[in-house]
């Protein structure tokens, strides 16, 4: 799951009191001097805006009508004095509610994957996915190239030297078996000369 960014517009003195105690949050903080800064940031594609939010401390016009800011995620701050440990609290909570929505609609192919409840879906039917199942689907979605074996090792197992190949195999076998079985797809983890690929 990708990072999560409190990006603050406008709104120095803010920043400056979040940086200085930016260790205790899970969250990372971005400054932007001025709206136009942070449009330009985000219409470049530089900014992540489904998994963020952006905090303002006056109603910006500029902000709004951009068609790349999602409005939900603006968080106008209009009341002081402001209390640091109650502004922390809400945006802890609206970020936990954006990584839940994210993760229940994850697309890979024709079928959606929701983490919160360990399945993957199709417009019919559903399939209880293992954490390790899903571990692997992310990590060959992720990747556009087919992974070898060695590299599901070290990157979904966290190879260690004892692991064996066959542990990696069995579970994609396994994996693309309850696919056949659930949805008759046997196409949806293939394999390409030793790898594999979404």
């Amino acid at each position: 799951m990708s990072e999560q960014y409190i990006y603050i517009v406008e709104f120095p003195s803010l920043y400056s009191i979040l940086f200085e105690v930016k260790n205790l949050f899970n969250f990372k903080i971005k400054n932007f001097e001025s709206s136009q800064d942070f449009i330009t940031a985000n219409e470049s594609k530089k900014l992540n805006n489904s998994n963020s939010i952006i905090i303002v401390n006056t109603e910006i016009q500029k902000l709004s009508l951009s068609e790349k800011v999602q409005n939900k995620n603006i968080f106008l701050i209009d009341e002081f004095p402001l209390r640091i440990e109650k502004l922390i609290n809400k945006l802890n909570i609206q970020l936990i509610k954006q990584r839940y929505n994210i993760q229940s609609k994850i697309i890979v192919k024709e079928y959606t994957l929701d983490l919160n409840k360990r399945i993957i879906v199709n417009q019919f039917t559903e399939l209880k996915l293992t954490e390790k199942e899903i571990d692997i689907i992310l990590f060959l979605r992720k990747n556009k190239m087919a992974q070898t074996i060695s590299n599901l090792q070290e990157k979904v197992w966290e190879y260690s030297a004892g692991l064996e190949t066959h542990t990696v195999e069995t579970h994609v076998y396994r994996l693309r078996k309850k696919f056949f079985e659930k949805f008759k797809d046997n196409n949806f983890i293939v394999s390409v000369n030793n790898a594999y690929k979404i």
